[in-house]
């Protein structure tokens, strides 16, 4: 009886975790609960505001979501969070008053790398200002006698342009255009840390 009582605990505790993939908050700061969770049949965020009568607002479809995609509570909204086995990223959503829209408002990703950590690092772009920070390396094969040598590329601080992406218009698009951009802008930053490092 009590190895029974002790396996129901268990699968209990289990099932609680498993099962928080709806996130209940205040998101349009009316003082009443609203709701935010992942539709896992048609891959879109659906989020229910009390400012909105509950209606079902819905991203676009999530085509990359996994068991290691959930929505996660921030200070002023919620954020979507996608890991994958060496990388992930996480979109910040919040409700803008103004607009009674929720609004992408930020993204930040991280990435371990190959198995040597080329490419590894983190970064941030708050969609609101601008504003990115990248911490990024790369392994430079010819340093230390050609044993190699991991890079810390200097903190990259620079300003991107970002159209509004509403939930409505929201998909994994929307991530992957960014990281379009950002990859010219590391490439540029690599190869001038490549060469300073040559003139030594």
């Amino acid at each position: 009886m009590k190895k029974l009582l002790m396996l129901m605990i268990v699968l209990g505790a289990y099932i609680s975790v498993f099962s928080q993939e709806k996130l209940v908050k205040d998101l349009d700061f009316d003082g009443k609960k609203d709701t935010v969770y992942i539709d896992q049949k048609a891959l879109q965020i659906v989020c229910r505001l009390s400012a909105q009568n509950f209606k079902k607002l819905r991203s676009k479809t999530i085509e990359m979501s996994s068991d290691n995609t959930y929505i996660k509570s921030t200070r002023n909204g919620f954020e979507l969070r996608n890991n994958w086995m060496r990388a992930g990223y996480a979109c910040q959503f919040r409700y803008e008053k103004g607009e009674k829209r929720i609004r992408l408002i930020g993204i930040t990703e991280y990435a371990f790398g190959n198995a040597a950590n080329d490419g590894s690092g983190e970064a941030s772009a708050n969609l609101l200002t601008g504003d990115y920070i990248g911490n990024w390396n790369y392994f430079d094969h010819l340093a230390n006698n050609e044993n190699g040598e991991l890079v810390k590329i200097p903190t990259i601080k620079t300003k991107m342009k970002f159209s509004k992406i509403y939930l409505e218009q929201f998909s994994e698009e929307s991530y992957f255009s960014y990281q379009t951009q950002l990859e010219d802008i590391v490439e540029k930053h690599k190869t001038a840390e490549k060469n300073r490092r040559a003139k030594k």
